[in-house]
């Protein structure tokens, strides 16, 4: 960026002189815009790194088309291309746009949209593209998508420069129109319209697909991200047992990263906003000129008084009263949207959490309860439409009525002059179409501020979630107890667990568990037992202390409810390995082992196995998984209560027996498991309302 902001620096310079040498004035308004791009540019470095790509785009344009303006001053463009040099205007309306950037970058609200943007335009991953018809290529995602970026905005301006021109063909055809001139009519159509509206067909469609390539591109990469980082670390169980902190991570991931992006229904993304306000800021600039020159064919109404741009005064003051009126009424839409969304998340979680536990409904005749808890969370979506049509209908009202009056004032402001015979029809549809351009950029705002609203409310669930994020890993890494050590024995020294909400429930001072000798844990309920073995697991974030454990050491914990991932059983066997990491022949032999044999056929089964399988069924799961993963230490928390005495005593047996170089160590209340164990220890009462573990000595 210092290396551009110092060409357009020497372009300001350049401007300077030239205007001194001509006399020209506009050219002086020239150069000390250029002399404020080259700050902000210069200063544009430290900004988001895809507001960047925009003060590069506008920089560099500066430049470009100032030095053919220049060139045009003294005389040095050929007149063969004049047709084909930009406007006059250009090179300010691009050093103003690279300004504006700068000056966006500082909004509260734009840096937290930045904020996300940026994880995808900063990354050092690397991606594949294609530039038909040349062969693929392999390059940073982020340079990739840099390049869509340079070429979308390229085609906006470019859309919007044939509008411009078009505007000029309005003109000149009505004007042909009223003076009955048929060569000049059909000249105008064939020559001046066709070429130019087939170009803006064409890079439409260019840009449609340009456009939806990088927004395909962005939400995978964005989605890929965040899947990491509520996975990484163990954060999404953090941020569960927190709770609050963001609701619904799934609809988050799913749903708010593609409508941060692109939108949904009627509302906008990020890309769509930018390139949306690109367009509007250069309609707005052009066609500002143009009403600005136009002004000078009416006078005040009533006087012979000329006010330099004055239709552009009326529709500034016309935009501006509409846009507060707007915010006025409908500044609490966000708010709405945002409760919008947790409430349907919601009740398609409970909706979900219903089927997957069908059965325990049926077996206690839950339905009516269901029924009557599904309604009333489904009765506050309806309570929240109900506002959200409620706020919007007074939007409409005001919106509506201003999208009626709106196109009429410029005839109203013309008509008495083209009746007089002071302008031809020509001017008169040129000056009402950019009156209609201008008012249309300066009520953006008001056009916009349903999906606005809308936008605002995805971009607060986002930051939230990254807020919910930063916070669990925060925790994680803060409490981190567990740490590789030399030896083979798991010790706990000076270990204080406690419950999410701050209280301590498990006090240790020194607690070794040997290698080799399985061991029972039991105690009361709630006395911390399972918060003990997360602890070891490394997954509790509440905690103290300092918990060595064997450097290298497999350590596997199976829960009493195990996970029983979608697909099909083969995959939740060998979760969370991969199908290919164990042989057909070790998972029909763990299955025979975890006395599963009658399942072996049904292996490559797709199905809900979490519902299909009963409790002692997938507690045997669990077996066979540690039969396959061969642990050094497997923690079994109450993993075989779903099943009889005598299942349960032959499920230990062969533990021992096939995982020779494997300690258990188990939880459970049954006094049958004391056979299988040789150590016991006790969860007691301690001081302070804490429990502690003891060893049990049995007579």
């Amino acid at each position: 960026m210092q290396k551009l902001s110092v060409a357009v620096a020497v372009f300001a310079v350049l401007a300077a002189l030239v205007g001194a040498h001509k006399g020209a004035s506009d050219l002086f308004v020239l150069a000390g815009a250029a002399a404020l791009c080259a700050y902000t540019t210069w200063r544009a470095a430290d900004i988001s790194s895809y507001l960047k790509i925009f003060a590069t785009i506008f920089s560099t344009e500066t430049v470009v088309f100032g030095l053919i303006g220049l060139a045009e001053a003294e005389g040095l463009w050929p007149a063969a291309l004049k047709d084909y040099a930009p406007p006059q205007s250009m090179p300010l309306t691009v050093a103003v746009f690279s300004i504006l950037v700068y000056a966006v970058s500082h909004i509260r609200v734009v840096r937290e949209m930045m904020r996300i943007t940026d994880f995808y335009f900063d990354s050092k991953d690397r991606g594949e593209g294609r530039v038909w018809p040349l062969p693929p290529f392999a390059a940073r995602e982020s340079a990739i998508a840099v390049a869509m970026v340079v070429v979308l905005v390229l085609i906006n301006q470019g859309q919007v420069g044939i509008t411009v021109r078009l505007s000029f063909f309005n003109r000149d055809w009505f004007n042909a129109i009223q003076e009955k001139n048929a060569p000049e009519f059909w000249r105008q159509l064939f020559f001046v319209f066709t070429p130019w509206a087939f170009v803006y067909v064409a890079s439409a469609v260019i840009e449609f697909v340009l456009q939806s390539l990088l927004v395909i591109r962005w939400r995978r990469w964005l989605t890929e991200h965040y899947i990491g980082r509520w996975l990484g670390t163990h954060t999404h169980y953090g941020m569960a047992l927190a709770g609050g902190g963001a609701d619904n991570p799934d609809q988050r991931i799913a749903e708010d990263v593609n409508r941060f992006i692109n939108g949904a229904e009627e509302g906008y993304g990020v890309y769509s906003y930018t390139i949306l306000l690109i367009a509007t800021l250069s309609s707005l600039v052009s066609f500002s000129y143009v009403l600005w020159d136009l002004s000078g064919n009416y006078p005040l109404p009533g006087t012979d008084i000329y006010i330099p741009g004055f239709l552009f005064w009326v529709v500034l003051l016309y935009a501006t009263v509409g846009t507060a009126v707007t915010h006025l009424i409908g500044r609490s839409l966000t708010g709405l949207y945002f409760e919008r969304q947790r409430r349907e998340a919601d009740f398609r979680f409970s909706l979900a959490r219903l089927r997957e536990y069908s059965e325990q409904v049926a077996l206690l005749a839950g339905e009516s309860a269901e029924r009557g808890s599904l309604l009333q969370r489904f009765m506050g979506i309806i309570v929240n439409y109900l506002a959200i049509v409620q706020k919007r209908k007074q939007l409409m009202v005001f919106t509506a009525t201003y999208g009626q009056i709106s196109p009429i004032i410029p005839y109203v402001i013309t008509a008495p002059f083209y009746f007089a015979g002071r302008i031809q029809l020509g001017v008169m549809t040129q000056t009402a179409s950019a009156f209609g351009r201008v008012e249309g950029a300066l009520t953006f705002f008001i056009n916009y501020y349903t999906s606005l609203a809308n936008f605002k409310s995805v971009l607060d669930r986002l930051t939230s979630f990254d807020g919910a994020i930063d916070s669990a890993r925060a925790q994680i890494v803060r409490t981190r107890i567990v740490s590789p050590a030399e030896g083979d024995d798991i010790r706990l020294r000076e270990v204080t667990l406690s419950l999410p909400d701050g209280r301590s429930i498990v006090a240790i001072d020194d607690l070794t568990l040997s290698a080799g000798q399985s061991t029972l844990l039991s105690g009361p309920s709630g006395s911390g037992k399972s918060t003990l073995f997360r602890a070891i697991a490394g997954v509790w974030p509440y905690a103290v202390g300092e918990a060595l454990t064997p450097k290298g050491a497999r350590v596997m914990l199976a829960p009493q409810r195990p996970y029983i991932p979608m697909g099909s059983l083969a995959d939740a066997i060998v979760y969370p390995s991969a199908g290919a990491d164990h042989s057909r022949a070790a998972m029909e032999e763990a299955l025979r082992a975890a006395k599963l044999a009658p399942f072996i056929s049904r292996l490559d089964e797709d199905n809900h196995w979490s519902q299909r399988l009963s409790g002692g069924e997938q507690q045997r799961v669990a077996i066979a998984r540690a039969l396959l993963a061969k642990p050094d230490w497997l923690f079994l928390d109450e993993a075989t209560s779903a099943l009889d005495e005598e299942l349960e005593e032959e499920i230990y047996s062969m533990l021992r027996q096939r995982l020779l170089k494997t300690t258990i160590v188990s939880i459970g209340h049954r006094s049958t498991l004391h056979a299988f164990h040789e150590r016991h220890i006790v969860m007691e009462p301690a001081a302070g309302g804490l429990f502690s573990p003891r060893d049990k000595v049995h007579a």
